[in-house]
């Protein structure tokens, strides 16, 4: 299993309407940048990501798994981008802010710091363990 941090505003969609979606999931949407793309199509059905909200609150607010794999945006025929669908897992039980991660030196090579504009991030093993640690999440 891979790990990934995928972002989103509050105000567009937030961690409360991802755990609304239920367990079927709901399709994430409006990527636009080819390497989130390449990112979303190395994704695998039970992959985890942090769920990040940029912008309001930037934080680390939960925990979400894919269950479906990379397929056309039907929004763009005949465009070269991908929906990727999520389910809500748990939420963190200390949101991680942004501040945090960038005071940890074992994460200052995280994208997150690295590549801050990125909307869909790989996270390697060792940084989804130490976030998970900060975070209170078991999981």
């Amino acid at each position: 299993m891979r790990h990934w941090l995928i972002k989103s505003e509050p105000s567009v969609w937030s961690w409360d309407d991802q755990v609304a979606a239920g367990a079927a999931g709901t399709k994430w949407d409006g990527v636009r940048n080819h390497t989130a793309k390449l990112n979303l199509m190395a994704m695998k059905t039970g992959d985890q990501a942090f769920f990040y909200h940029s912008n309001e609150g930037k934080a680390i607010v939960g925990v979400a798994e894919v269950v479906r794999e990379h397929y056309p945006d039907p929004a763009t025929p005949g465009e070269p981008w991908v929906l990727v669908d999520f389910k809500a897992v748990a939420p963190f039980p200390k949101p991680v802010s942004l501040a945090a991660v960038k005071a940890e030196p074992q994460l200052a090579k995280m994208a997150l710091v690295t590549q801050m504009r990125l909307s869909v991030q790989p996270v390697t093993d060792e940084e989804w363990a130490f976030v998970c640690g900060m975070g209170g999440y078991e999981g």
